[in-house]
């Protein structure tokens, strides 16, 4: 089941607003969110929910264990479990035919390379059990003894198969006591209709400009072979918008959701591209992601010591692989740690130096590309992406298609750069200031979310399958 769907808006979602608010009673409404859970999760992949409990089973029993020996053996042990069953879990599902495929290529070897499907979401509820495992042993949170609660944290629907990446810290109070008021329900209730219109308004139209650009992005060989230097940046560029505001509209709704049912999910995008430098961009962008490396892989003793490079490109190694079982993922993680890396070097005084200008245009490029690297699985397809950045491949300047695109989706690009930076936070603001003018402000935000939602619902009517991107990771 996804967000962007009408039966989710109009059917899902309402009858479990109803229930949930049927009573007061928190265990009561921590079971409705249990159930519904596992209905959203199992509705399209009923048999895969079963990994979800048993990943969840397993860091509850290590959590109890953690709090019981604390400080001895058998409480690293259960640290060490954890890590053995989801990562082994995560590898085995995800990374299995990609090892196989390249031992295969190393060795000369016939292997079987098996076609296994990946559980939606597996990436995101590994990640959220380990780090409350990990959390319960460095003293981070408080141990939860029913299990039912803990459930509760790991399948939580609004968060469960795109993140953001919740940690325990994050909501494991709400978990035991919280209360909704109606400024949670009028501001959640606006955050999901602007990650709808996010999504449906604006990432499905930028699809389509990449798509007629690039091709699919598992191939795009002969797209790519024919471009110009001009479609090649263009359509670099809007890989990246359209991946924000496909993945940053999922957040919006989780975020919004959760804040219905009382949770304060973190943000997990803050306009990654006002960003002057990479490490800022990365401070913007998949937050709880970045977040997440950072605070568990980064200092992580390497060969017997902490090693802050060796750190460093661990940590943007797993970032990418992360991210797919492909090789244009990882070169993908390397070439942003090469650049953190560098900015390391210049120090951040000296960067503060540079023009604005300068620094807009630097990391831009950088990005741009990035999204190229990210968007090409196909290493071949990549090689002439990186031509057509600079003519090498022999393509022109400019295209007939390109200059098309750009002319018949101009007001959807205009949307996209527009509200790619913090534009509503700064109409917030002002509106704040007009207090004479409160009623007519509120009215007039009311009828901007009931247009946005009106008519997403009717670009959604012959809609039957709308994922967000993130599903595949």
């Amino acid at each position: 089941m996804v967000f962007a769907d009408l039966f989710f808006l109009y059917f899902f979602l309402p009858v479990c607003l109803i229930f949930y608010f049927m009573t007061r009673n928190l265990h009561i409404r921590n079971a409705v969110l249990i159930a519904f859970s596992l209905i959203f999760y199992a509705w399209g992949e009923p048999i895969w929910v079963s990994i979800l409990i048993i990943s969840a089973a397993v860091d509850y029993i290590n959590g109890r264990v953690i709090d019981k020996y604390r400080g001895k053996p058998q409480a690293r042990m259960a640290v060490v479990w954890s890590l053995i069953v989801n990562l082994g879990i995560l590898v085995g599902f995800k990374y299995t035919g990609f090892i196989m495929e390249n031992v295969n290529s190393l060795l000369g070897t016939s292997f079987n390379v098996p076609n296994i499907k990946l559980p939606i979401g597996i990436s995101f509820y590994t990640f959220q059990t380990i780090s409350y495992t990990i959390d319960c042993y460095w003293g981070k949170v408080k141990t939860q003894k029913n299990f039912f609660r803990f459930l509760l944290y790991v399948s939580l629907f609004p968060q469960l198969v795109a993140g953001p990446i919740v940690r325990y810290s994050t909501i494991g109070e709400e978990i035991n006591d919280r209360k909704t008021t109606m400024q949670d329900v009028s501001e959640g209730m606006s955050r999901i209709i602007l990650g709808i219109g996010k999504k449906v308004l604006i990432a499905n139209a930028l699809s389509k400009v990449v798509t007629t650009c690039f091709g699919e992005m598992s191939d795009g060989f002969a797209a790519v072979s024919n471009i110009s230097v001009a479609g090649a940046w263009f359509g670099a560029a809007m890989v990246g918008l359209w991946y924000y505001f496909d993945f940053s509209g999922y957040s919006d709704i989780a975020i919004g959701l959760g804040r219905i049912f009382g949770f304060h999910f973190d943000e997990n995008f803050k306009y990654p591209f006002i960003c002057k430098s990479i490490s800022e961009f990365w401070q913007r962008w998949h937050i709880s992601l970045s977040s997440f490396f950072r605070d568990y892989l980064l200092y992580l003793p390497l060969f017997g010591k902490r090693r802050k490079y060796g750190g460093l490109f661990l940590v943007w190694f797993c970032t990418g692989l992360w991210h797919g079982a492909s090789w244009n993922f990882i070169l993908w993680g390397l070439y942003y740690g090469l650049f953190i890396l560098m900015e390391l070097k210049i120090g951040k005084k000296r960067m503060k130096k540079w023009s604005p200008v300068f620094s807009h245009i630097y990391t831009k490029v950088v990005i741009a590309i990035g999204f190229g690297i990210f968007y090409f699985e196909d290493l071949g397809a990549l090689g002439r992406f990186f031509k057509a950045l600079v003519g090498a491949n022999g393509n022109s300047l400019t295209d007939s298609v390109t200059t098309t695109i750009f002319r018949n989706y101009l007001y959807v690009i205009l949307l996209a750069v527009i509200f790619s930076m913090p534009v509503i936070p700064k109409l917030k603001e002002l509106c704040m200031k007009q207090k004479s003018r409160a009623v007519f402000i509120q009215a007039a935000g009311v009828v901007c979310n009931v247009a946005i939602l009106l008519v997403s619902s009717i670009m959604l009517v012959n809609t039957t399958n709308n994922p967000f991107l993130y599903f595949r990771f």
